[in-house]
């Protein structure tokens, strides 16, 4: 257990068109606007003050190869079946991963980040929480 305690995780990325990314983030996945900062919004992701921040801006980063948004889910068929009811493309249906031993599947952003859906097969994936 943390010593001092963290009241919020918010995880930002950088976007060249704000009003694009907003419309996903809003109309796609549904995600409720926690706070509008202008240049900078934030969603929450979770009731457990969990957020992603999307940011207009120069800072925007050309390759974004190696980042990926998982969003973890029980139910991974329930959120592609929305998805791709609102209009959006997927990189493929939900479908097992043995070697990570989840269930999942992927889509982009408008800015071209990875959003992955996914759900732990292993009900004790996460080992801070004791069960």
């Amino acid at each position: 257990m943390c010593e001092l305690p963290i009241d919020a995780q918010i995880t930002f990325v950088y976007t060249h068109d704000l009003e694009g990314a907003s419309h996903f983030y809003e109309a796609v996945l549904g995600l409720p606007l926690a706070v509008e900062q202008g240049s900078c919004r934030i969603y929450r992701v979770l009731d457990e003050n969990a957020y992603l921040g999307i940011c207009q801006g120069d800072a925007a980063p050309e390759d974004i190869s190696g980042l990926i948004i998982t969003l973890v889910a029980s139910d991974v068929d329930g959120w592609y079946e929305r998805i791709v009811a609102r209009g959006w493309e997927c990189e493929h249906p939900p479908r097992h991963n043995e070697a990570y031993q989840i269930y999942h599947f992927f889509l982009r952003d408008p800015s071209g980040y990875r959003i992955e859906i996914q759900r732990f097969d292993r009900e004790d994936w996460d080992r801070s929480r004791r069960f």
